[in-house]
């Protein structure tokens, strides 16, 4: 669909294949001695049962933060990369190294407890105040001061919000 010149997508789930993830909230947590942190209940509920229990951890491309994917979304950004990416340019595979870097796959344990590798914590400066942020269909890692003192003017945010969601009408998405 075309409006103004935008093209618009509009996006439709069947939730009877396949339940999505979606993440909501943000919590304070603590990292143990081993540099593991306990899973929210209330993000362990929020988990596709297509997850499972395992993870992918990397470092953000545009902030110091640290990015949880569930494994079913981390196999959705795997096909969006693979629709864009031609091996045999270098700049292509330039982006494919810096993409994949420094990235590790986590398992939740028996006690819904995920260890994060201290090369991932050291990079963005978690030490053991961590908040963990729902992001749609990931999980955002922050150093709790870091996060506690980002944030835009309410302003801001909505002159922000008129300008990405601002341009098609709301009720063709359903």
């Amino acid at each position: 669909m075309e409006e103004n010149g935008n093209k618009v997508l509009y996006l439709q789930s069947n939730n009877s294949q396949h339940d999505m993830t979606t993440f909501i909230g943000d919590y304070h947590c603590k990292l143990d001695s081993k540099g593991r942190l306990m899973l929210p209940a209330v993000f362990k509920k929020q988990l596709a049962k297509e997850a499972g229990d395992r993870f992918v951890a990397k470092k953000d491309i545009f902030e110091k933060c640290l990015v949880l994917y569930p494994m079913d979304e981390w196999e959705i950004q795997n096909k969006i990369i693979r629709s864009k990416i031609n091996p045999y340019k270098k700049e292509h595979n330039e982006f494919l190294r810096g993409f994949y870097r420094g990235m590790a796959e986590l398992e939740l344990d028996s006690s819904n407890r995920l260890l994060i590798p201290k090369r991932l914590l050291d990079e963005v400066g978690i030490a053991k105040d961590i908040v963990l942020a729902g992001q749609d269909s990931r999980i955002e890692l922050w150093p709790a001061e870091q996060y506690d003192k980002m944030g835009i003017s309410e302003q801001s945010f909505a002159d922000l919000a008129e300008k990405i969601m601002g341009n098609g009408p709301l009720n063709n998405m359903v």
